[in-house]
């Protein structure tokens, strides 16, 4: 698959296009992004994202024509036709509007995850921003360690979240994941999961890791992932019943949404 982009409204294959070299999306990481799922071309939760990046570029000051984006997003998917992908948006300090058609990443069927530590940013609370080389840090520290993800855990031992997805686990039977009061961000899978699953929102120790019958990742790219291991605890089962099941229903909930768009 060719990778297209839209800059500005100007789609070309992205090795084409260029952005100038003083904006501050690039020299500050100032700017704001979302990334959808596309299957089959059309973008999950498109009015979800769209919500979300709206939120942060309000909460970044940062002024952006939505509705200019809106119908460059309509065009690149046409260019890009029926494919099974990633749409990146990401809008800069500089002014410009960028969305990157990409191809599904290569992951692993079950992931083994690292823990970082990691103290939220207060000021940034909320807001998906272009100011992620924690989160790629994040990544890059995992794999140096032998794992695949990595997993932020405050210093006083709270678990948050991964550093591009929201975790879950299981305890006793019950599926839990960290309430959006730890700082963490309000992924958009995340709540389609509180909406099709039982799910408690409750505070996560290591102590509640070593003690759960199965974790997963969930986030837009990966959708519902098992974890084998953090660290150097091992899960007892990876997929576990509530993972596969909490898999089945978002993959339902997604025809189901892309089934109603289409009407």
């Amino acid at each position: 698959m060719t990778n297209l982009a839209s800059l500005d409204g100007s789609i070309g294959p992205v090795e084409e296009l260029r952005i100038a070299v003083t904006d501050e999306g690039l020299l500050r990481g100032d700017g704001a992004f979302e990334v959808m799922r596309l299957y089959g071309g059309r973008p999950f939760a498109r009015s979800d994202h769209d919500a979300r990046l709206r939120h942060t570029c309000e909460g970044l000051r940062l002024e952006a024509d939505h509705d200019a984006l809106s119908g460059e997003l309509d065009a690149l998917l046409e260019a890009a036709g029926p494919v099974d992908a990633l749409l990146r948006v990401v809008l800069t300090r500089g002014g410009r509007r960028i969305a990157i058609v990409e191809p599904l990443p290569a992951r692993p069927p079950v992931a083994r995850v690292a823990t970082i530590p990691y103290a939220p940013n207060r000021i940034l609370d909320g807001l998906k921003t272009l100011s992620y080389a924690g989160n790629m840090l994040a990544g890059r520290l995992a794999k140096e360690q032998g794992f695949d993800e990595g997993l932020f855990v405050t210093p006083h031992g709270r678990v948050l979240e991964g550093a591009t997805w929201t975790f879950f686990w299981v305890a006793g039977g019950t599926l839990c994941t960290p309430p959006l009061e730890d700082r963490i961000l309000a992924s958009i899978t995340r709540a389609r999961l509180l909406e099709e699953c039982v799910v408690s929102e409750r505070p996560c120790t290591l102590d509640d890791v070593r003690a759960a019958e199965e974790a997963f990742i969930a986030s837009s790219v990966r959708e519902v992932m098992p974890i084998a291991a953090v660290d150097d605890i091992e899960l007892p089962s990876a997929p576990g019943p509530l993972t596969r099941d909490a898999h089945a229903r978002f993959q339902q909930r997604v025809e189901r949404e892309l089934a109603a768009a289409a009407v």
